[in-house]
């Protein structure tokens, strides 16, 4: 089974402002056609595990459910799943660990990540494969940080880049998933 986060950023890190608005996504203009690599990547995603925050923020959004594969929604409370999208979203309180041998077990081989908390809790787990992230050409200087106690430095390999005439640098890492020593 492998991993992966898709994830935009600002360039100050932050994938929201502090009350978790995304307008200065909307802000960026964005060539005909160019999806960034997104459909390719989601082709190749069997389920997407999401926070509840990520998953009520995009309720939230006046679009259709934008998912087509599975949506697993961390939480250790109630999660409000609408009958229309009953087939197609659960939710769980299981661990990183225990929920990617669930996962594993249903015949999942790629996890796509989304999430601030998510991406974090699967990053201190080592369960984290693969870190594609595209870097916004805005500071936020405030806001919801990507990684947030990650616990101990994280290697990272650089594998790929691709930047666009907007201005948007995406990079693609392999993630040392080797336990590192933390620093005092």
């Amino acid at each position: 089974m492998r991993t992966s986060v898709y994830i935009a950023t600002s360039l100050d890190g932050f994938i929201a402002r502090v009350n978790g608005d995304l307008d200065w996504l909307d802000e960026i203009e964005h060539p005909e056609g160019v999806d960034y690599g997104h459909g390719e990547f989601m082709a190749s995603v069997d389920t997407l595990v999401m926070g509840r925050g990520t998953y009520d923020k995009v309720r939230s959004f006046d679009v259709e459910w934008p998912y087509e594969v599975p949506v697993v929604v961390l939480s250790s409370g109630t999660v409000d799943i609408p009958d229309d999208l009953a087939d197609r979203v659960s939710a769980t309180s299981l661990g990183p660990a225990e929920l990617l041998t669930d996962l594993e077990g249903q015949g999942v081989s790629h996890v796509y990540l989304d999430g601030g908390l998510t991406i974090s809790s699967f990053m201190r787990a080592k369960l984290v494969d693969q870190l594609i992230i595209t870097t916004i050409p805005v500071l936020l200087g405030h806001g919801i940080p990507l990684f947030s106690g990650v616990g101990a430095q994280v290697d990272l390999e650089l594998v790929g880049v691709e930047s666009y005439d907007n201005g948007l640098v995406k990079s693609t890492y392999n993630v040392g998933r080797a336990p590192q020593e933390e620093s005092p």
